[in-house]
């Protein structure tokens, strides 16, 4: 065989195991992205829930404060409990936008899709401390409004009771502060890694996990 029939079969040779390669590739890529799509799901109706339980707030306070004009407490009571509808909405909302985002567009770059995922986790993290954290406090809010509906004004007949409440909330929060920053110490690396863990929760942990995955066989 002259020599460059054998470069030209080299090069064939070569050619083909470049399209193999981009193929396998391709097929890894499309089922990483299907699997990534899947993981995000329990994410996606769960955010879909939280919308529904910020709406039954807006509803339960929107229908109280109005009428409570004549009594600041009340008053008060009503506009936070709505407000912190509205912030389980917004939060969830946003989550939704930037899961669908990533499900609209898989053809995007993969460190592209890394970071997506990366906003994807900021926005739920923040979204799991607006609804759970202020419940140390906001229950109070909510019990003056449900005997505020009934004809009964917590602030004026329980008002130490309401105070002592607010001021146990109140160091509830200040601890909770003081763990997550003490947690975050370097001397604690691997506690704040198993915090982080659990905050982000385990379909993103697997849709990280996936996209990972791509980019080490590309890199590869």
């Amino acid at each position: 065989m002259e020599l460059d029939e054998m470069k030209s079969t080299w090069q064939a040779l070569d050619r083909r195991l470049q399209q193999s390669n981009a193929i396998q590739l391709q097929l890894l890529r499309d089922g990483k992205l299907k699997q990534v799509r899947s993981s995000l799901r329990p994410l996606f109706w769960g955010q879909l829930l939280q919308i529904g339980f910020g709406a039954m707030f807006v509803l339960l306070a929107g229908s109280f404060w109005p009428e409570q004009l004549h009594a600041p407490l009340l008053l008060a009571s009503g506009l936070i409990l709505h407000l912190y509808g509205l912030a389980c909405i917004i939060t969830a909302g946003v989550t939704i936008g930037r899961i669908v985002q990533i499900n609209s567009d898989y053809s995007a770059p993969v460190v592209q899709l890394q970071k997506r995922l990366a906003q994807v986790r900021r926005t739920y993290v923040l979204g799991g401390w607006v609804v759970g954290l202020p419940w140390t406090l906001l229950w109070i809010p909510l019990l003056a409004i449900l005997l505020g509906q009934a004809g009964v004004d917590l602030w004026v007949y329980a008002p130490l009771w309401v105070l002592s409440c607010i001021a146990v909330g109140a160091v509830l929060l200040l601890m909770t502060w003081w763990f997550y920053r003490w947690s975050r110490h370097p001397s604690r690396a691997r506690m704040a890694q198993s915090m982080d863990s659990m905050a982000t929760g385990s379909s993103l942990r697997r849709a990280g996990k996936l996209v990972d995955d791509i980019l080490r066989f590309e890199r590869e």
